[in-house]
């Protein structure tokens, strides 16, 4: 017997979508507050692409996903340990290092977690590598996942990947996700066809 196949672009149902954030948090999306690139400034690509456009369409979608009852998660790049011991060989090696205590490993104030949104740290690139998502978005019925966020063409790339893998019909949203230069970013998108 030959199973009738979904198609990619058939539309979500209700309860059985979520919408997904990715690495939203403020060392990242605030000039200054990432150690490792002190020389991105204000005016840098990055930070003028996520405040004008990445951040506003992630706030519209967020409100959409709320007010429709769509199942929201957020995934945040932060170890359990405050010394990290417990992060990915590549996170070791980079360094990335968010400490369960650093302030500045929150999420943006406007799209912060509200009631009981589910929020995963993960010390790896993609979420379903170092997180219990796969079981989660099992259990909670879902089918086709909505992924926005930061870095396009790093952790946003691996979650629409892996999540695809894994079986669900995965969207996206080129508008809500951003990385360090518009070249990376749809190079990333180019490539997920």
């Amino acid at each position: 017997m030959t199973l009738a196949l979904p198609k990619r672009n058939e539309a979500f149902r209700a309860g059985e979508t979520a919408l997904l954030l990715v690495d939203m948090q403020r060392i990242w999306l605030e000039p200054g507050a990432d150690p490792s690139h002190p020389e991105r400034g204000p005016d840098h690509y990055f930070y003028r692409q996520t405040s004008s456009q990445t951040i506003p369409n992630q706030e519209r979608l967020l409100a959409a996903a709320r007010a429709n009852g769509v199942e929201v998660l957020h995934t945040i790049i932060q170890s359990l340990t405050e010394d990290g011991r417990d992060r990915s060989l590549d996170h070791k090696l980079t360094p990335i290092h968010v400490a369960p205590s650093l302030a500045e490993g929150l999420p943006v104030a406007s799209l912060a977690p509200v009631g009981d949104e589910i929020m995963l740290p993960k010390t790896s690139s993609g979420i379903f590598n170092s997180t219990n998502v796969d079981y989660l978005l099992k259990n909670l019925g879902i089918r086709y996942l909505v992924v926005v966020g930061v870095l396009t063409d790093q952790c946003v790339d691996m979650t629409v990947r892996d999540g695809a893998d894994r079986g669900y019909l995965v969207t996206c949203v080129a508008d809500a996700c951003a990385t360090i230069t518009q070249e990376r970013h749809d190079i990333a998108l180019k490539a997920f066809g």
